[in-house]
This record gives C-alpha cells, structure tokens and sequence, in this order.
C-alpha cells in the first residue's frame, strides 16, 4: 500500500558511488548499484534520513513522495537473507574498502601466539571490516552473539599484545570519545545490545580523563538496552602497561 510519506532521494548526478551512506543505514535499504547508491525498496527505508550526513556530496535528501509503507517485519528478513549471503568482497569501484561490510576468518589464537615464539611474523586476529563505531551498522552480522572489545583508537597503537590477547575471538569496535560524538557513540551501543545479543563486552581505554568516556557510553547503551552482559573495563597508559583490569563484573554495578 502507497502513502505519501518521508523517503530518501538520491541525486545520481552528485553521487560519485563512494558507499559512506551504505552501512550508515541499519535498514540495508542502501546499496551501491552500478557505481551509484540505490534505494533498494522503498518499504525498507523508514525515512528518517540517518544516511544524509555520512554523504560527502550531499547527494542525498529527504523529500516526500508517493511510497510503500516502511515495513519492519521486511526489513528484518531482508537482513536475514543478507546474513546467508557471502561476505562482500574487499574492494569496489569507489570509496574505502574498509568501510564495506565483511567478515573473514583470522588467523587462529594458536597462529598468533606461535609467531611471537618462533620469531615468524606477527598474524593478525582481525576478523571483520569496517572497525570504527560509527561505519559499523547495528545490524552488523559479525556482531550477533559476539564478544565485543571496543577499543580506543590510540590504545590500538599503545596496546603490544592487541592482536595476541585482546582481540582474538573478538568484534573489534575503535573510537576516540574526545574528538567523537558520544551521544551517536550512546544510541548506537543501545541498538547494538537491543538487538546483536552481544555475550560480553571489553573495553580498552588510555589512561587519559577524555578517554574515560569510552566506558561511559558502552554503559549508557547498556543501561538503556536493559542489557545483562558481562563488563570487563581495562585501562593502559601510553606505553601499553595495564594500569587497571576490571574484569567480568556485571553492567549494573559499572554504570
């Protein structure tokens, strides 16, 4: 059934095809099609327009037209049928790779362990693209049932055992709660724990008072979700050392 309601318009002229507005949208309702972005079906874009400013051309706009209802029952099968699919491949036409969504098999915790023994090189634990809280859409696939290390993005320079003890078996999500905007960081936490079921969450912050806002927003979209999951909050200084390891506590007793 049409109504006339609020939908997204995108100007192929102005679109150059780089992808940014894609995984911005939790709905899957965009998707670059022949080098340019494309509503897929108009019953799975709610209209709310939460695309419009990851688009560095402004080639997107919010106008109201003749369209299908906004169908939630259609979008959650439509990302179940995304889920099956195979990974998206490393590079497209246009835009940065690592803002596609993919999931890969890294190497296994044995491998990277072992290389530090034998002196062979180092093998990375990353398992999934992108890696930034604000490229990874709720509806992420690697992030259902995960265990969930959100790490700040000096911490990923700082911390030597990244890829041989925080990261492997992990979803990595980086950030920087002094230059981010923590209340986006806040809402997207909150819909991440509403709907992934992540099992326990990680969080590795600098010993710095602007980086303690990592930990605040990972509590706030917890509390907010009404999530019980296992906390674990571990800060290092700016060599790398630990300085302070609370681990496993509930969510609850954090926030």
């Amino acid at each position: 059934m049409k109504i006339s309601r609020k939908i997204i318009e995108i100007d192929e002229e102005l679109c150059d095809g780089c992808g940014q507005c894609v995984p911005s949208c939790a709905e899957g309702a965009l998707q670059i099609v022949d080098g340019k972005a494309k509503v897929v079906s108009d019953n799975l874009c709610d209209g709310l327009g939460a695309c419009m400013g990851e688009c560095p051309r402004g080639a997107l706009k919010i106008v109201e037209r003749e369209a299908d209802e906004f169908d939630e029952e259609a979008v959650e099968e439509y990302l179940k049928n995304l889920e099956k699919q195979e990974p998206v491949q490393p590079a497209m036409a246009c835009g940065c790779p690592s803002q596609q969504i993919q999931a890969f098999t890294p190497q296994n915790d044995c491998a990277c362990m072992g290389s530090a023994a034998t002196g062979d090189a180092p093998q990375s634990a990353l398992s999934h693209w992108p890696v930034q809280i604000r490229l990874i859409p709720p509806t992420a696939p690697f992030l259902k049932n995960a265990d969930l290390l959100v790490l700040a993005d000096c911490g990923a320079v700082a911390a030597a055992n990244l890829h041989t003890e925080l990261l492997p078996g992990k979803v990595v999500m980086m950030g920087c709660p002094k230059f981010d905007d923590l209340e986006e960081y806040a809402a997207r936490f909150t819909e991440i724990f509403t709907k992934s079921g992540v099992r326990t969450v990680t969080v590795v912050s600098m010993e710095v008072p602007c980086c303690a806002g990592l930990a605040w927003v990972v509590k706030k979209g917890l509390a907010a979700a009404e999530a019980d999951v296992p906390l674990t909050e571990i800060i290092i200084d700016g060599q790398g050392k630990m300085v302070s390891d609370k681990s496993g506590q509930a969510a609850a007793q954090l926030a």
